[in-house]
């Protein structure tokens, strides 16, 4: 995904004048523009960038969700619930509870890890293949499952 091609989505939903993908893609965008302002100037975000920021994005929502159920505020659970749906179809496919666990296990094998001490070297050994395709948080949960 390029920054290019959701600006083109972003003309499409104002087009067919749909006020809430409009309305996610430019923060989005407006995310976006953001990194590449701290970047320098000239920065042209890459797409591992725009996933980046993507990523992000998802992560609020979902921590928005748990905030406004404990809250009670289910109007706003709906409202976030929609966007990070809207979000998610913009990030590669996510993998599986086991193909994450075939590759934790994978990654224990590799670095001999035995306590949770090594939790790092396996999460680091990890983090390149699932980037983008699982949340850090599941893997994290799943590592301290296997190591414990």
């Amino acid at each position: 995904m390029t920054k290019q091609q959701l600006q083109e989505e972003l003309k499409q939903s104002m087009l067919l004048k749909d006020a809430f993908k409009t309305s996610v893609l430019r923060m989005l965008i407006s995310a976006i523009g953001y990194l590449e302002i701290q970047k320098g100037l000239g920065y042209q975000a890459s797409e591992e960038d725009i996933m980046s920021a993507i990523e992000k994005q998802v992560k609020q929502r979902k921590d928005s969700i748990e905030q406004y159920e404990k809250a009670g505020r289910n109007d706003l659970v709906d409202k976030e619930k929609k966007e990070l749906e809207l979000l998610e179809k913009y990030l590669p496919e996510q993998m599986g509870e086991e193909e994450i666990r075939n590759l934790i296990k994978e990654a224990i094998s590799q670095t001999g890890a035995t306590t949770m001490a090594d939790m790092g070297n396996v999460m680091g050994a990890l983090m390149p293949k699932t980037k983008g395709k699982a949340d850090g948080s599941l893997v994290s949960k799943i590592v301290r499952e296997e190591l414990s």
